[in-house]
């Protein structure tokens, strides 16, 4: 079937819940990907930085096949031989203790929530129900009903109430706006690094920094959102590590499952994870054998390419190319690391226009927030191929 046909058949039979660009694919390679008809794209989105690796990177599928041989299912009422190498492998390159296994972003965001709401109850003593979580305009943590209750975009949240009630919203990157929020009944700070559907926000330098000390003064708990920004995006392997800190739960994703299978996780200390005893809280897809394996090799991946460096390498000379252009559309260029927005004025329309401009000379963007164009190629992505990709962005934003 030709990309018609086949978009045609995904309308008459799918829900309509996205807007994808008109073009349909059917193969991928390290950066580079073709659709039906045999024309190559180079993908700079990375499925929303699910493919920091590349699509289909030998190790990962290597690992993927080795256990699809074995064993793919147990749920956790058994043990399995792929769980504590991938726990140990995880907690290891987070710099944490332990890991709760989920599968995808949103579900760790949920068990990272359900985490901190008990430690308040059981460790900080707050009244049953009465549990408070800070969080910040314009934030995206997912798509559950508790998530999109406490989101700022009518977009995500209108008509599906009544919502989860325990969230507070502050504005994004303001320490002293969080402390003034702060209550006997707070238990947790849920924050990200950089906003990425927001339109690539990045908070003033010192951010995550001045919001550790808050929490740490004020007895509460600082959660990272970096299944976005994680594993090598920003050009560190967290976010985070630009401003010196720890949190208390790092939550991950997206790039945990290498491209080619669904692994999130919510990870904290040891006393922390404490709260959690046999039958609060499980998933039976969660620490799959599957996921493991191939969780386990998606880390390997990122540390032993040092993928984090090229991000940070190769996401300063995109930023500063870009920048060279001068062009009369562009307002703003935000970003760090291969996490890249660039935001298009007003009146030079929406930047889904310019997407579509870039699309059909191969390069595949997508736009977020109505005016930034999204430039987050995988970490895998060569010089060569980010001057193949400047030059046909500088025909269309020159």
């Amino acid at each position: 079937m030709k990309s018609l046909d086949h978009i045609r058949l995904a309308e008459a039979h799918s829900a309509r819940n996205y807007l994808p660009l008109p073009v349909v694919l059917a193969k991928g390679d390290g950066v580079w990907v073709e659709d039906v008809e045999g024309k190559r794209y180079l993908d700079m989105l990375s499925s929303y930085s699910a493919l920091n690796q590349g699509h289909r990177h030998p190790k990962i599928l290597a690992a993927m096949q080795e256990q699809m041989g074995r064993l793919c299912l147990t749920s956790r009422a058994f043990h399995h031989d792929t769980f504590g190498p991938f726990c140990k492998t995880v907690t290891e390159a987070c710099g944490m203790d332990q890991v709760l296994l989920m599968n995808t972003g949103a579900e760790a965001v949920e068990t990272a929530i359900k985490l901190c709401r008990r430690w308040g109850y059981t460790k900080k003593g707050v009244p049953e129900g009465k549990a408070e979580i800070i969080v910040c305009d314009g934030n995206f943590h997912g798509r559950t009903t508790t998530i999109v209750g406490f989101s700022s975009e009518k977009l995500y949240n209108e008509g599906f109430g009544p919502f989860t009630p325990g969230f507070k919203m502050i504005p994004y990157g303001d320490a002293v706006a969080l402390e003034k929020a702060i209550t006997p009944n707070t238990v947790a700070f849920l924050v990200e690094p950089i906003q990425g559907e927001a339109g690539i926000k990045v908070p003033k330098e010192g951010l995550l920094k001045a919001a550790r000390e808050v929490c740490t003064r004020n007895n509460v708990l600082l959660m990272t959102d970096e299944i976005q920004t994680g594993l090598g995006r920003t050009g560190r392997l967290f976010c985070f590590e630009y401003d010196g800190i720890k949190p208390d739960v790092l939550i991950v994703g997206k790039a945990l499952g290498g491209g080619c299978f669904p692994v999130s996780g919510a990870l904290a200390s040891k006393e922390l994870m404490s709260v959690f005893t046999p039958g609060n809280h499980g998933s039976t897809f969660g620490g799959n054998p599957l996921a493991c394996a191939v969780g386990k090799a998606a880390v390997e991946v990122i540390i032993e390419e040092k993928l984090p460096e090229n991000s940070f390498a190769m996401g300063e000379y995109l930023r500063n190319e870009l920048a060279k252009m001068n062009s009369p559309h562009i307002a703003e260029i935000r970003g760090k690391g291969l996490l890249i927005g660039v935001d298009i004025k007003t009146e030079s329309g929406p930047a889904r226009g310019f997407c579509e401009k870039l699309m059909g000379l191969g390069v595949l963007a997508k736009e977020t927030h109505g005016t930034v164009i999204r430039f987050a190629p995988p970490l895998t992505i060569t010089k060569s191929e980010v001057d193949w990709a400047l030059d046909r962005a500088a025909r269309v934003l020159k």
